[in-house]
């Protein structure tokens, strides 16, 4: 099986980066490496472990770091784990089992039985938010709620017809693919955006790129959803058709919840509030 590294120096070098910014988590946490079917995974816990659990799941080409704007607010409520997914630029195993299996799903009941969660609310982005959405459609027992960020599984574009040549052409092409995720570049970055951006630059110089798009879940899949779902949707996004993805949520899903943000792009952002609002409400006595 083909590496999901170019090299053994680029696996390295995105393994190294990553372990500098977990040394600023901004919270007291634990930094967890749970077996499962598909190798090991690492996890950050943190939060009282007698609030209610969150699992977190990230977009792909990155791993945790993402969160880390978030997880001061949450974790004052909830106990929260950052999932590093498999196959990804992260410290978990380097597996990519197929979209189209339960794959993704009973690797999640392995980290779930691993820290020994029962239920939990789940927030994913992109594909973090298919792997979410994916795993309440198979396991609606084990899920007390869903926050889909640009959520693959809804009302996925073809996307890799211009991603894969840009690919190809290097830094330049990076700059091309980061620009249509995040929109513009803006011209004064803070510290914290332009290290992750810089984080993102390795990881895509580095790593073999996922080259399958996320199956949409049907809407007889998603007719069976009863849990609260919040899905956050961009009028710009590249990869997310969000005006379809409103449609099926609108006619399926009878709890869903819907924040449309017509200027926003793929990498959507200032959500913390929004969803820490979303999960106290679900979670309210």
């Amino acid at each position: 099986m083909q590496s999901i590294y170019k090299s053994p120096e680029g696996e390295q070098a995105i393994k190294d980066r990553y372990r500098q910014f977990l040394k600023y988590w901004p919270v007291t946490n634990e930094q967890l490496r749970v077996p499962t079917r598909e190798g090991e995974t690492f996890v950050i816990a943190s939060g009282s472990k007698v609030a209610p659990p969150v699992i977190l799941l990230h977009g792909t080409a990155i791993n945790s770091i993402m969160w880390m704007g978030d997880i001061s607010t949450w974790t004052h409520d909830f106990r929260v784990y950052a999932v590093d997914i498999i196959g990804d630029a992260g410290l978990s195993a380097p597996s990519r089992p197929a979209y189209t299996s339960d794959a993704h799903a009973l690797w999640l009941d392995d980290v779930l039985q691993s820290l020994g969660v029962q239920k939990a609310s789940f927030v994913g982005i992109s594909l973090g938010g298919w792997i979410a959405l994916d795993y309440a459609a198979r396991r609606p027992e084990r899920v007390t709620s869903v926050v889909g960020i640009a959520p693959g599984g809804l009302a996925s574009k073809n996307v890799l017809v211009w991603v894969l040549p840009l690919l190809l052409l290097g830094k330049w092409g990076w700059k091309k693919i980061a620009a249509k995720i995040s929109g513009p570049a803006s011209a004064n970055p803070s510290p914290a955006e332009k290290a992750v951006s810089e984080f993102m630059a390795t990881v895509f110089k580095n790593m073999r790129q996922r080259r399958k798009s996320l199956p949409d879940l049907s809407d007889e899949c998603l007719k069976r959803f009863r849990m609260p779902l919040l899905a956050i949707l961009a009028g710009k996004d590249v990869f997310v058709d969000a005006q379809r993805a409103v449609e099926r949520l609108k006619r399926n899903v009878p709890k869903a919840e819907i924040n449309f943000l017509p200027d926003a792009y793929h990498s959507i952002t200032n959500q913390t509030q929004p969803i820490l609002e979303f999960l106290r409400a679900v979670h309210r006595p």
